[in-house]
């Protein structure tokens, strides 16, 4: 044996025999690859049952929300489905406008004063319906008593399955021309109230109705958040002296605090849609002026005036609009140190 191939000491033999050499780093025990070095080929094996499950939702998604996205090619045209049966040669043989349908919506008066409601109420709604959701669930969560806890949480959350049709109906049996409440102003000798036709106070009555439907729906998430929080803190809290209060601002509200982040950043994504169902089953009786958001302009241009370029141009604004407002509420929720829909 050559003396090149002879360990020069003890210890030096026992450094060359635990060292891994290359092949041992690429392979792992009976032929993987080591932990956190899975190469793609192995994750497929590893992972392919949970793939196989979500195969099919993801073909949902890519067919009704990725596909559909090709469509709005016809804000650049002057769209007429009724070229062909087939919609694609429809979109194909359409003649070509370019930005003709953006330069329209621009110098529109009624496209712009759907942009004033829409963003209207959603401020209104923002400043009076999103915080709803959070002091009702701190206010079940302090009942001490499960049983009411529950009653008050479903009498909550029931209106959430009501259509919006049964909502606004009980609202037009209360506050309606000859509803309850101005069947009890006439009964004293005052003149009746009608603020279901009213324009000065639809805003009011949209946000009114929505803090009723879909209140209990928010409260379910915030109170999932708070069953998060150890009850160790709680405890420590109160014995270093913090009452009711203290402990609520200083324990409950910072553990709400990254929900909070998330479910604003979201709802400011949302901001261009308030309500297509709910509004456009009252446009009529308040009439378009207070009433028309962008959702029921597209809608009345698209379906009712036909014109299908023209809608889906303003409908391709929203969007842009919208994924810019998700993306600045991203960024504040990063500068107040919360994760928001992304990490950094």
């Amino acid at each position: 044996m050559s003396h090149s191939t002879v360990p020069r000491s003890r210890a030096e033999a026992e450094t060359t025999a635990k060292s891994p050499t290359a092949s041992d780093d690429a392979v792992g025990p009976g032929g993987t690859p080591p932990k956190g070095k899975l190469g793609l080929r192995h994750r497929f094996r590893r992972d392919r049952v949970l793939l196989l499950m979500t195969l099919p939702a993801v073909l949902l998604v890519l067919l009704f929300n990725y596909v559909p996205i090709l469509g709005n090619v016809v804000a650049f045209q002057e769209y007429d489905p009724y070229i062909s049966d087939n919609g694609v040669v429809s979109i194909w043989h359409s003649p070509w406008v370019g930005l003709e349908n953006f330069q329209r919506i621009f110098e529109d008066s009624a496209f712009w004063q759907a942009v004033r409601n829409t963003l209207v109420l959603f401020f209104l709604q923002l400043l009076l319906f999103f915080p709803i959701p959070v002091a009702l669930a701190l206010l079940i969560n302090s009942v001490i008593r499960p049983r009411v806890r529950a009653v008050a949480q479903a009498v909550l959350y029931l209106p959430h399955f009501f259509s919006w049709v049964l909502v606004i109906s009980v609202f037009q049996q209360l506050l309606g021309g000859a509803g309850l409440l101005s069947q009890l102003l006439r009964d004293h000798g005052y003149d009746g109230l009608d603020i279901m036709t009213d324009p000065g106070t639809f805003k009011f009555l949209v946000t009114a109705q929505a803090v009723w439907k879909d209140a209990g729906w928010g409260i379910i998430v915030f109170l999932a958040a708070l069953a998060a929080v150890s009850p160790d803190l709680y405890e420590a809290a109160a014995m270093d002296g913090a009452g009711r209060w203290r402990r609520m601002w200083h324990v409950t509200l910072p553990a709400l605090r990254p929900v909070i982040a998330l479910l604003l950043v979201l709802r400011v994504g949302d901001a261009l849609t308030v309500g297509f169902e709910q509004i456009l089953l009252q446009r009529d009786a308040v009439g378009p002026g207070a009433a028309e958001v962008l959702d029921t302009f597209v809608w009345w241009n698209g379906v009712r005036n036909q014109d299908f370029g023209y809608a889906a141009a303003a409908g391709l604004v929203k969007g842009v609009i919208s994924i810019g407002l998700v993306l600045a509420a991203n960024k504040v929720a990063h500068l107040m140190g919360e994760q928001g829909v992304y990490k950094k």
